[in-house]
Protein backbone atom coordinates (compact mmCIF):
# COMPACT_ATOMS: atom_id res chain seq x y z
CA UNK A 1 0.00 0.00 0.00
CA UNK A 2 1.58 3.19 -1.16
CA UNK A 3 2.28 5.88 1.41
CA UNK A 4 1.79 3.99 4.65
CA UNK A 5 2.03 0.62 6.35
CA UNK A 6 -0.18 -0.94 8.99
CA UNK A 7 0.32 -2.93 12.15
CA UNK A 8 -1.79 -5.84 13.36
CA UNK A 9 -4.82 -4.65 15.29
CA UNK A 10 -3.56 -6.67 18.24
CA UNK A 11 -0.51 -4.40 18.39
CA UNK A 12 -2.76 -1.34 18.56
CA UNK A 13 -4.71 -2.89 21.41
CA UNK A 14 -1.45 -3.70 23.25
CA UNK A 15 -0.40 -0.08 22.84
CA UNK A 16 -3.67 1.14 24.38
CA UNK A 17 -3.16 -1.36 27.20
CA UNK A 18 0.26 0.14 27.94
CA UNK A 19 -1.05 3.70 27.73
CA UNK A 20 -4.26 3.28 29.73
CA UNK A 21 -4.53 -0.27 31.08
CA UNK A 22 -7.76 0.22 33.00
CA UNK A 23 -9.71 1.71 30.11
CA UNK A 24 -12.75 -0.38 29.18
CA UNK A 25 -12.33 -2.17 25.84
CA UNK A 26 -15.31 -4.52 25.92
CA UNK A 27 -18.57 -4.70 27.84
CA UNK A 28 -20.47 -7.99 27.75
CA UNK A 29 -23.37 -8.27 30.17
CA UNK A 30 -21.90 -7.77 33.62
CA UNK A 31 -18.32 -8.31 32.35
CA UNK A 32 -16.14 -5.27 31.77
CA UNK A 33 -12.86 -6.12 30.06
CA UNK A 34 -10.08 -3.54 30.23
CA UNK A 35 -7.52 -2.99 27.50
CA UNK A 36 -4.93 -4.63 29.74
CA UNK A 37 -7.18 -7.64 30.26
CA UNK A 38 -7.97 -7.85 26.56
CA UNK A 39 -4.31 -7.60 25.55
CA UNK A 40 -3.38 -10.34 28.02
CA UNK A 41 -6.16 -12.63 26.77
CA UNK A 42 -5.10 -12.01 23.17
CA UNK A 43 -1.47 -12.84 23.96
CA UNK A 44 -2.49 -16.08 25.69
CA UNK A 45 -4.58 -17.13 22.70
CA UNK A 46 -1.81 -16.14 20.28
CA UNK A 47 0.71 -18.34 22.13
CA UNK A 48 -1.78 -21.21 22.14
CA UNK A 49 -2.40 -20.80 18.41
CA UNK A 50 1.32 -21.06 17.72
CA UNK A 51 1.57 -24.09 19.98
CA UNK A 52 -1.29 -25.67 18.01
CA UNK A 53 0.74 -25.30 14.82
CA UNK A 54 -0.86 -22.18 13.37
CA UNK A 55 1.40 -20.39 10.92
CA UNK A 56 1.00 -17.13 8.99
CA UNK A 57 -1.63 -17.55 6.32
CA UNK A 58 -3.50 -20.35 8.12
CA UNK A 59 -7.21 -19.78 8.65
CA UNK A 60 -8.91 -19.57 12.04
CA UNK A 61 -12.71 -19.77 12.20
CA UNK A 62 -15.00 -18.57 14.98
CA UNK A 63 -18.61 -19.63 15.56
CA UNK A 64 -19.99 -17.21 18.12
CA UNK A 65 -22.39 -14.30 18.61
CA UNK A 66 -21.04 -10.77 19.18
CA UNK A 67 -19.08 -11.62 22.32
CA UNK A 68 -15.55 -11.39 23.78
CA UNK A 69 -14.42 -14.67 22.18
CA UNK A 70 -15.09 -13.20 18.75
CA UNK A 71 -12.89 -10.18 19.51
CA UNK A 72 -10.13 -12.17 21.20
CA UNK A 73 -9.80 -14.76 18.43
CA UNK A 74 -9.86 -12.02 15.79
CA UNK A 75 -7.03 -10.13 17.51
CA UNK A 76 -5.00 -13.23 18.29
CA UNK A 77 -5.23 -14.36 14.68
CA UNK A 78 -4.04 -10.90 13.67
CA UNK A 79 -1.10 -11.19 16.07
CA UNK A 80 0.20 -14.45 14.60
CA UNK A 81 -0.45 -13.61 10.95
CA UNK A 82 -3.39 -15.97 10.54
CA UNK A 83 -6.55 -15.22 8.55
CA UNK A 84 -9.72 -14.98 10.65
CA UNK A 85 -13.14 -16.13 9.42
CA UNK A 86 -16.38 -15.29 11.27
CA UNK A 87 -19.24 -17.80 11.16
CA UNK A 88 -22.87 -16.82 11.69
CA UNK A 89 -24.64 -18.87 14.39
CA UNK A 90 -27.71 -18.91 12.14
CA UNK A 91 -25.86 -20.99 9.57
CA UNK A 92 -27.32 -24.44 9.04
CA UNK A 93 -25.02 -27.44 8.82
CA UNK A 94 -24.72 -27.29 5.03
CA UNK A 95 -23.83 -23.59 5.17
CA UNK A 96 -21.18 -24.27 7.80
CA UNK A 97 -19.83 -27.14 5.72
CA UNK A 98 -19.63 -24.94 2.65
CA UNK A 99 -17.72 -22.07 4.29
CA UNK A 100 -15.38 -24.34 6.24
CA UNK A 101 -14.78 -26.52 3.21
CA UNK A 102 -13.91 -23.42 1.21
CA UNK A 103 -11.48 -21.79 3.66
CA UNK A 104 -10.19 -24.99 5.40
CA UNK A 105 -9.28 -23.57 8.84
CA UNK A 106 -6.50 -24.93 11.01
CA UNK A 107 -8.49 -24.02 14.14
CA UNK A 108 -12.17 -23.44 14.85
CA UNK A 109 -13.40 -21.77 18.02
CA UNK A 110 -17.04 -22.66 18.67
CA UNK A 111 -19.77 -22.18 21.19
CA UNK A 112 -21.68 -25.40 21.78
CA UNK A 113 -24.93 -23.52 22.44
CA UNK A 114 -26.12 -20.12 21.24
CA UNK A 115 -29.53 -18.63 21.92
CA UNK A 116 -30.98 -22.01 22.87
CA UNK A 117 -29.60 -23.85 19.84
CA UNK A 118 -27.19 -26.69 20.50
CA UNK A 119 -24.40 -27.35 18.01
CA UNK A 120 -23.25 -30.78 19.18
CA UNK A 121 -24.46 -32.62 16.08
CA UNK A 122 -23.05 -29.97 13.75
CA UNK A 123 -19.67 -29.95 15.46
CA UNK A 124 -19.49 -33.74 15.33
CA UNK A 125 -20.20 -33.70 11.60
CA UNK A 126 -17.68 -30.90 11.04
CA UNK A 127 -14.99 -32.78 12.99
CA UNK A 128 -15.53 -35.80 10.74
CA UNK A 129 -15.29 -33.58 7.64
CA UNK A 130 -12.09 -31.86 8.84
CA UNK A 131 -9.99 -34.32 10.88
CA UNK A 132 -6.95 -32.02 10.65
CA UNK A 133 -8.84 -29.06 12.13
CA UNK A 134 -8.82 -28.55 15.91
CA UNK A 135 -12.16 -27.45 17.35
CA UNK A 136 -11.84 -25.43 20.56
CA UNK A 137 -14.92 -25.23 22.80
CA UNK A 138 -15.44 -24.06 26.37
CA UNK A 139 -14.64 -27.59 27.55
CA UNK A 140 -11.36 -27.85 25.66
CA UNK A 141 -10.22 -24.24 25.91
CA UNK A 142 -8.34 -24.60 29.24
CA UNK A 143 -6.14 -27.35 27.81
CA UNK A 144 -5.71 -25.39 24.58
CA UNK A 145 -4.49 -22.31 26.46
CA UNK A 146 -2.31 -24.34 28.81
CA UNK A 147 -0.44 -25.82 25.85
CA UNK A 148 0.59 -22.33 24.83
CA UNK A 149 1.86 -21.14 28.20
CA UNK A 150 5.39 -22.39 27.53
CA UNK A 151 5.43 -21.04 23.97
CA UNK A 152 7.41 -17.84 23.54
CA UNK A 153 6.43 -15.27 20.94
CA UNK A 154 7.93 -11.87 20.28
CA UNK A 155 6.24 -9.03 22.13
CA UNK A 156 3.32 -7.83 20.05
CA UNK A 157 4.66 -4.27 20.11
CA UNK A 158 7.83 -5.34 18.28
CA UNK A 159 6.14 -7.07 15.36
CA UNK A 160 7.02 -5.38 12.06
CA UNK A 161 4.39 -3.68 9.91
CA UNK A 162 2.47 -6.26 7.92
CA UNK A 163 0.93 -4.10 5.19
CA UNK A 164 -1.16 -5.97 2.66
CA UNK A 165 -0.88 -9.41 4.20
CA UNK A 166 -4.33 -11.03 4.38
CA UNK A 167 -5.95 -11.05 7.81
CA UNK A 168 -9.64 -11.75 7.30
CA UNK A 169 -12.05 -13.53 4.97
CA UNK A 170 -15.59 -12.16 4.89
CA UNK A 171 -18.11 -14.27 3.03
CA UNK A 172 -20.64 -12.37 0.99
CA UNK A 173 -24.34 -12.95 1.60
CA UNK A 174 -24.72 -15.26 -1.37
CA UNK A 175 -28.10 -13.79 -2.37
CA UNK A 176 -27.23 -14.44 -6.02
CA UNK A 177 -25.43 -17.76 -5.54
CA UNK A 178 -22.86 -19.46 -3.34
CA UNK A 179 -21.06 -17.05 -0.98
CA UNK A 180 -17.60 -15.91 -1.98
CA UNK A 181 -14.88 -15.11 0.53
CA UNK A 182 -13.54 -11.58 0.16
CA UNK A 183 -9.94 -11.51 1.42
CA UNK A 184 -9.19 -8.30 3.34
CA UNK A 185 -5.76 -7.15 4.50
CA UNK A 186 -4.19 -5.51 7.55
CA UNK A 187 -3.36 -2.23 5.85
CA UNK A 188 -6.84 -1.82 4.41
CA UNK A 189 -8.59 -2.41 7.73
CA UNK A 190 -6.16 -0.23 9.68
CA UNK A 191 -6.45 2.60 7.17
CA UNK A 192 -10.24 2.30 7.13
CA UNK A 193 -10.46 2.47 10.93
CA UNK A 194 -8.20 5.51 11.10
CA UNK A 195 -10.09 7.29 8.31
CA UNK A 196 -13.54 6.57 9.79
CA UNK A 197 -12.43 7.83 13.20
CA UNK A 198 -11.11 10.98 11.56
CA UNK A 199 -14.31 11.52 9.55
CA UNK A 200 -16.65 10.76 12.48
CA UNK A 201 -14.75 11.84 15.63
CA UNK A 202 -16.20 10.84 19.00
CA UNK A 203 -14.98 11.48 22.52
CA UNK A 204 -15.33 9.08 24.21
CA UNK A 205 -16.07 6.40 21.63
CA UNK A 206 -18.67 3.96 22.96
CA UNK A 207 -20.70 1.84 20.54
CA UNK A 208 -23.14 -1.05 20.72
CA UNK A 209 -22.49 -4.06 18.46
CA UNK A 210 -25.23 -6.65 17.88
CA UNK A 211 -24.41 -7.51 14.26
CA UNK A 212 -23.40 -11.07 13.31
CA UNK A 213 -19.65 -11.59 13.34
CA UNK A 214 -19.53 -12.87 9.76
CA UNK A 215 -20.61 -9.42 8.53
CA UNK A 216 -18.27 -6.57 7.71
CA UNK A 217 -20.49 -4.16 9.65
CA UNK A 218 -19.82 -5.99 12.90
CA UNK A 219 -16.06 -6.42 12.48
CA UNK A 220 -14.75 -3.63 10.27
CA UNK A 221 -17.33 -0.85 10.66
CA UNK A 222 -17.85 -1.07 14.42
CA UNK A 223 -15.30 -3.18 16.30
CA UNK A 224 -12.06 -2.28 14.52
CA UNK A 225 -12.47 1.53 14.54
CA UNK A 226 -13.56 1.48 18.17
CA UNK A 227 -10.55 -0.56 19.32
CA UNK A 228 -8.15 1.35 17.07
CA UNK A 229 -9.34 4.57 18.70
CA UNK A 230 -9.21 3.28 22.27
CA UNK A 231 -12.98 3.11 22.49
CA UNK A 232 -15.41 0.72 24.12
CA UNK A 233 -17.46 -1.91 22.30
CA UNK A 234 -20.65 -2.97 24.08
CA UNK A 235 -21.45 -6.49 22.88
CA UNK A 236 -25.04 -7.73 22.59
CA UNK A 237 -25.45 -11.37 21.64
CA UNK A 238 -29.03 -11.19 20.37
CA UNK A 239 -30.65 -8.04 19.04
CA UNK A 240 -33.83 -6.79 20.64
CA UNK A 241 -35.11 -3.26 19.87
CA UNK A 242 -36.00 -2.39 23.45
CA UNK A 243 -32.98 -4.01 25.09
CA UNK A 244 -30.62 -2.40 22.58
CA UNK A 245 -31.87 1.04 23.57
CA UNK A 246 -31.65 0.13 27.26
CA UNK A 247 -28.03 -0.96 26.77
CA UNK A 248 -27.18 2.23 24.90
CA UNK A 249 -28.69 4.28 27.70
CA UNK A 250 -27.04 2.30 30.49
CA UNK A 251 -23.59 2.26 28.86
CA UNK A 252 -23.77 5.87 27.67
CA UNK A 253 -23.09 5.00 24.04
CA UNK A 254 -21.91 7.95 21.99
CA UNK A 255 -22.35 6.35 18.56
CA UNK A 256 -25.79 5.10 17.51
CA UNK A 257 -25.06 3.07 14.40
CA UNK A 258 -27.34 0.68 12.55
CA UNK A 259 -29.31 0.02 9.38
CA UNK A 260 -32.59 1.81 8.50
CA UNK A 261 -34.89 -1.11 9.30
CA UNK A 262 -33.45 -1.39 12.82
CA UNK A 263 -33.81 2.34 13.46
CA UNK A 264 -37.44 2.02 12.40
CA UNK A 265 -38.05 -0.82 14.88
CA UNK A 266 -36.43 1.14 17.69
CA UNK A 267 -38.23 4.41 16.99
CA UNK A 268 -41.59 2.64 16.72
CA UNK A 269 -41.43 1.32 20.27
CA UNK A 270 -44.29 2.91 22.24
CA UNK A 271 -41.93 3.72 25.13
CA UNK A 272 -39.06 5.01 22.97
CA UNK A 273 -39.15 8.45 24.59
CA UNK A 274 -38.34 6.86 27.93
CA UNK A 275 -34.80 5.85 26.95
CA UNK A 276 -32.04 8.28 27.88
CA UNK A 277 -29.93 8.70 24.75
CA UNK A 278 -28.39 11.98 25.86
CA UNK A 279 -24.86 10.56 25.54
CA UNK A 280 -25.26 10.07 21.78
CA UNK A 281 -22.91 12.32 19.78
CA UNK A 282 -23.51 10.91 16.30
CA UNK A 283 -26.20 8.83 14.54
CA UNK A 284 -25.04 6.77 11.54
CA UNK A 285 -26.88 4.47 9.17
CA UNK A 286 -25.31 2.16 6.63
CA UNK A 287 -26.32 -0.70 4.38
CA UNK A 288 -29.28 0.99 2.69
CA UNK A 289 -30.70 4.45 1.98
CA UNK A 290 -33.00 5.98 4.56
CA UNK A 291 -36.28 7.76 3.81
CA UNK A 292 -36.36 11.45 4.68
CA UNK A 293 -39.24 11.14 7.21
CA UNK A 294 -37.18 8.68 9.24
CA UNK A 295 -34.09 10.90 8.94
CA UNK A 296 -36.10 13.82 10.30
CA UNK A 297 -37.23 11.75 13.27
CA UNK A 298 -33.58 10.99 14.06
CA UNK A 299 -32.63 14.61 13.46
CA UNK A 300 -35.09 15.65 16.14
CA UNK A 301 -33.23 13.40 18.59
CA UNK A 302 -29.74 14.56 17.64
CA UNK A 303 -28.75 16.93 14.81
CA UNK A 304 -25.39 15.29 14.08
CA UNK A 305 -26.10 12.61 11.46
CA UNK A 306 -24.01 10.73 8.90
CA UNK A 307 -24.20 7.91 6.38
CA UNK A 308 -22.03 6.03 3.95
CA UNK A 309 -22.16 3.61 1.05
CA UNK A 310 -19.84 0.66 0.73
CA UNK A 311 -19.44 -3.06 0.22
CA UNK A 312 -17.47 -5.93 1.68
CA UNK A 313 -15.07 -6.10 -1.26
CA UNK A 314 -14.11 -2.45 -0.74
CA UNK A 315 -13.30 -3.03 2.96
CA UNK A 316 -16.52 -1.13 3.69
CA UNK A 317 -16.91 2.56 2.78
CA UNK A 318 -16.64 3.84 -0.78
CA UNK A 319 -18.60 7.05 -0.30
CA UNK A 320 -19.28 8.75 3.02
CA UNK A 321 -20.82 11.88 4.50
CA UNK A 322 -19.20 13.72 7.42
CA UNK A 323 -21.46 14.75 10.32
CA UNK A 324 -24.32 16.70 8.81
CA UNK A 325 -27.40 18.48 10.14
CA UNK A 326 -29.36 18.68 6.89
CA UNK A 327 -31.92 15.85 6.49
CA UNK A 328 -32.56 16.77 2.86
CA UNK A 329 -28.88 16.32 1.94
CA UNK A 330 -28.72 13.01 3.79
CA UNK A 331 -31.88 11.74 2.09
CA UNK A 332 -30.68 12.43 -1.45
CA UNK A 333 -27.00 11.46 -1.26
CA UNK A 334 -24.39 9.24 0.39
CA UNK A 335 -21.54 11.73 0.45
CA UNK A 336 -18.26 11.99 -1.40
CA UNK A 337 -15.41 9.51 -1.99
CA UNK A 338 -14.04 8.01 1.22
CA UNK A 339 -10.38 8.34 2.18
CA UNK A 340 -7.94 6.73 -0.27
CA UNK A 341 -10.79 6.11 -2.76
CA UNK A 342 -11.11 7.08 -6.40
CA UNK A 343 -14.63 6.71 -7.79
CA UNK A 344 -15.89 6.74 -11.33
CA UNK A 345 -19.29 6.14 -12.96
CA UNK A 346 -19.27 3.97 -16.07
CA UNK A 347 -22.18 3.80 -18.52
CA UNK A 348 -23.03 0.49 -20.26
CA UNK A 349 -21.25 1.75 -23.38
CA UNK A 350 -18.00 2.02 -21.42
CA UNK A 351 -18.04 5.82 -21.22
CA UNK A 352 -17.31 7.57 -17.94
CA UNK A 353 -19.80 10.26 -16.94
CA UNK A 354 -22.12 11.56 -14.24
CA UNK A 355 -24.25 8.40 -14.14
CA UNK A 356 -23.47 4.70 -14.39
CA UNK A 357 -21.99 1.80 -12.46
CA UNK A 358 -20.00 2.90 -9.43
CA UNK A 359 -16.45 1.66 -9.76
CA UNK A 360 -13.71 2.00 -7.18
CA UNK A 361 -9.93 2.18 -7.21
CA UNK A 362 -8.51 2.04 -3.70
CA UNK A 363 -5.57 0.46 -1.85
CA UNK A 364 -8.10 -0.52 0.84
CA UNK A 365 -9.98 -2.88 -1.50
CA UNK A 366 -9.89 -6.65 -1.10
CA UNK A 367 -7.02 -8.73 -2.40
CA UNK A 368 -9.53 -10.95 -4.19
CA UNK A 369 -11.92 -13.82 -3.56
CA UNK A 370 -10.50 -16.80 -1.70
CA UNK A 371 -9.63 -19.57 -4.17
CA UNK A 372 -11.65 -17.85 -6.92
CA UNK A 373 -9.22 -16.41 -9.50
CA UNK A 374 -11.82 -16.24 -12.27
CA UNK A 375 -14.40 -14.49 -10.11
CA UNK A 376 -11.70 -12.18 -8.76
CA UNK A 377 -10.83 -11.21 -12.33
CA UNK A 378 -14.51 -10.57 -13.08
CA UNK A 379 -14.81 -8.32 -10.02
CA UNK A 380 -12.26 -5.89 -11.43
CA UNK A 381 -12.07 -4.07 -14.74
CA UNK A 382 -9.10 -4.57 -17.05
CA UNK A 383 -7.57 -1.35 -15.70
CA UNK A 384 -7.96 -2.34 -12.05
CA UNK A 385 -11.22 -0.76 -10.87
CA UNK A 386 -13.54 -2.72 -8.56
CA UNK A 387 -17.01 -3.21 -9.99
CA UNK A 388 -19.73 -2.57 -7.39
CA UNK A 389 -22.79 -3.58 -9.40
CA UNK A 390 -24.54 -0.43 -8.17
CA UNK A 391 -25.76 2.47 -10.28
CA UNK A 392 -24.90 5.95 -9.06
CA UNK A 393 -25.28 9.59 -10.03
CA UNK A 394 -22.87 12.45 -9.36
CA UNK A 395 -24.76 15.50 -8.10
CA UNK A 396 -23.97 19.12 -8.80
CA UNK A 397 -22.42 19.62 -5.34
CA UNK A 398 -19.97 16.74 -5.84
CA UNK A 399 -21.88 14.27 -3.69
CA UNK A 400 -23.12 10.96 -5.04
CA UNK A 401 -26.57 9.36 -5.03
CA UNK A 402 -27.34 5.66 -5.38
CA UNK A 403 -29.92 4.67 -7.99
CA UNK A 404 -29.98 0.94 -7.28
CA UNK A 405 -28.44 -2.45 -7.92
CA UNK A 406 -27.84 -3.49 -11.51
CA UNK A 407 -29.02 -6.99 -10.63
CA UNK A 408 -32.19 -5.70 -8.95
CA UNK A 409 -33.12 -3.57 -11.94
CA UNK A 410 -36.03 -4.91 -13.98
CA UNK A 411 -37.20 -3.97 -17.46
CA UNK A 412 -40.88 -3.07 -17.81
CA UNK A 413 -42.23 -2.31 -21.26
CA UNK A 414 -38.68 -1.72 -22.50
CA UNK A 415 -37.84 0.75 -19.71
CA UNK A 416 -35.30 0.19 -16.94
CA UNK A 417 -36.80 0.43 -13.46
CA UNK A 418 -34.64 0.65 -10.34
CA UNK A 419 -36.54 -0.52 -7.22
CA UNK A 420 -34.65 1.93 -5.02
CA UNK A 421 -36.26 4.88 -6.79
CA UNK A 422 -39.75 3.44 -6.36
CA UNK A 423 -39.08 2.59 -2.71
CA UNK A 424 -37.95 6.16 -2.04
CA UNK A 425 -41.29 7.47 -3.30
CA UNK A 426 -43.30 4.94 -1.30
CA UNK A 427 -41.29 5.60 1.85
CA UNK A 428 -41.99 9.30 1.40
CA UNK A 429 -45.67 8.74 2.25
CA UNK A 430 -46.20 9.89 5.86
CA UNK A 431 -48.07 6.70 6.83
CA UNK A 432 -45.45 4.27 5.46
CA UNK A 433 -42.92 2.63 7.77
CA UNK A 434 -40.99 0.53 5.25
CA UNK A 435 -41.19 -0.79 1.72
CA UNK A 436 -39.42 -3.10 -0.69
CA UNK A 437 -39.98 -3.48 -4.44
CA UNK A 438 -39.05 -6.51 -6.52
CA UNK A 439 -39.46 -7.28 -10.20
CA UNK A 440 -41.38 -10.36 -11.38
CA UNK A 441 -42.13 -11.75 -14.86
CA UNK A 442 -45.21 -10.43 -16.64
CA UNK A 443 -46.68 -11.76 -19.93
CA UNK A 444 -47.48 -8.30 -21.25
CA UNK A 445 -44.76 -5.98 -19.93
CA UNK A 446 -41.92 -8.52 -19.60
CA UNK A 447 -41.45 -7.58 -15.93
CA UNK A 448 -43.44 -5.52 -13.43
CA UNK A 449 -42.85 -4.33 -9.89
CA UNK A 450 -44.46 -5.70 -6.77
CA UNK A 451 -44.26 -3.46 -3.71
CA UNK A 452 -44.40 -4.90 -0.19
CA UNK A 453 -45.27 -2.16 2.28
CA UNK A 454 -45.53 -1.82 6.05
CA UNK A 455 -47.80 1.10 6.88
CA UNK A 456 -50.11 2.60 9.47
CA UNK A 457 -53.58 1.04 9.69
CA UNK A 458 -56.01 2.73 7.34
CA UNK A 459 -53.63 3.30 4.43
CA UNK A 460 -54.93 1.38 1.43
CA UNK A 461 -53.08 0.05 -1.55
CA UNK A 462 -55.22 2.24 -3.80
CA UNK A 463 -54.31 5.40 -1.88
CA UNK A 464 -50.64 4.48 -1.96
CA UNK A 465 -50.80 3.87 -5.70
CA UNK A 466 -52.25 7.34 -6.19
CA UNK A 467 -49.36 8.73 -4.16
CA UNK A 468 -46.96 6.92 -6.50
CA UNK A 469 -48.76 8.26 -9.59
CA UNK A 470 -48.04 11.80 -8.42
CA UNK A 471 -44.30 11.15 -8.27
CA UNK A 472 -43.43 8.42 -10.78
CA UNK A 473 -43.69 7.84 -14.50
CA UNK A 474 -46.35 5.29 -15.40
CA UNK A 475 -43.89 2.51 -16.28
CA UNK A 476 -42.30 2.76 -12.82
CA UNK A 477 -45.58 2.25 -10.95
CA UNK A 478 -45.76 -1.06 -9.07
CA UNK A 479 -48.21 -3.47 -10.67
CA UNK A 480 -49.47 -4.43 -7.25
CA UNK A 481 -49.00 -3.24 -3.68
CA UNK A 482 -49.06 -5.80 -0.88
CA UNK A 483 -49.58 -4.44 2.62
CA UNK A 484 -47.74 -6.45 5.27
CA UNK A 485 -47.24 -6.34 9.03
CA UNK A 486 -43.47 -6.73 8.56
CA UNK A 487 -40.83 -7.35 5.92
CA UNK A 488 -38.51 -10.37 6.07
CA UNK A 489 -35.05 -9.38 7.22
CA UNK A 490 -31.60 -10.86 6.81
CA UNK A 491 -29.55 -11.35 10.02
CA UNK A 492 -27.87 -7.98 9.52
CA UNK A 493 -31.22 -6.16 9.39
CA UNK A 494 -31.45 -5.62 5.64
CA UNK A 495 -34.63 -6.56 3.81
CA UNK A 496 -34.49 -10.07 2.35
CA UNK A 497 -35.21 -9.36 -1.32
CA UNK A 498 -34.77 -13.01 -2.28
CA UNK A 499 -37.61 -14.06 0.05
CA UNK A 500 -39.80 -11.23 -1.24
CA UNK A 501 -39.13 -12.16 -4.85
CA UNK A 502 -40.27 -15.70 -4.09
CA UNK A 503 -43.34 -14.37 -2.28
CA UNK A 504 -44.19 -12.09 -5.21
CA UNK A 505 -43.99 -14.93 -7.69
CA UNK A 506 -46.27 -17.03 -5.48
CA UNK A 507 -49.04 -14.40 -5.39
CA UNK A 508 -52.26 -15.31 -7.24
CA UNK A 509 -52.68 -13.47 -10.55
CA UNK A 510 -54.53 -10.19 -10.50
CA UNK A 511 -57.99 -10.14 -12.08
CA UNK A 512 -58.08 -8.70 -15.61
CA UNK A 513 -58.54 -4.94 -15.83
CA UNK A 514 -62.20 -4.03 -15.60
CA UNK A 515 -63.21 -7.39 -14.09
Amino acid sequence: MSGFTAEPLATTVARWAARDPGRAALVHGERRISYAGLADDVARHARAMIAAGVRPGDRIACLAPPSPEFVVTLLAASAVGAIWVGLNPRYKLEELRYVLGDCTPRLMFARTEIDGRGYAAELTAIAQDHPAMTIVTADTQPAFLAAGEATQIAPLESRPPVGREPCMIVYTSGSTGRPKGAVLHHAGIAAFAEAQNRLWPLDPMRVLNYFPINHIGSVVDITCPALAGGGTVVLMEKFDPRESLALMARERCTLWASVPSVFQMQLDLPDFAGFDLSAVQLIVWEGAPMAEPLIRRLHAIHPRLATNYGMTEATSAILAEPPCADPEVLARSVGRPFAHAEVRLMAPDGQEGDAGEIQLRSPLAMLGYWNRPEETAQAFTADGWLRTGDIGRRLADGRYAIAGRIKEMYKSGGYNVYPLEVEAVIDGHPLVHASAVVGVPDPLWDEVGVAFVVAEPGLTAAALLEHCRAHLANYKLPKRIELRDALPLLPIGKVDKVALREAARALPPLPPAGA
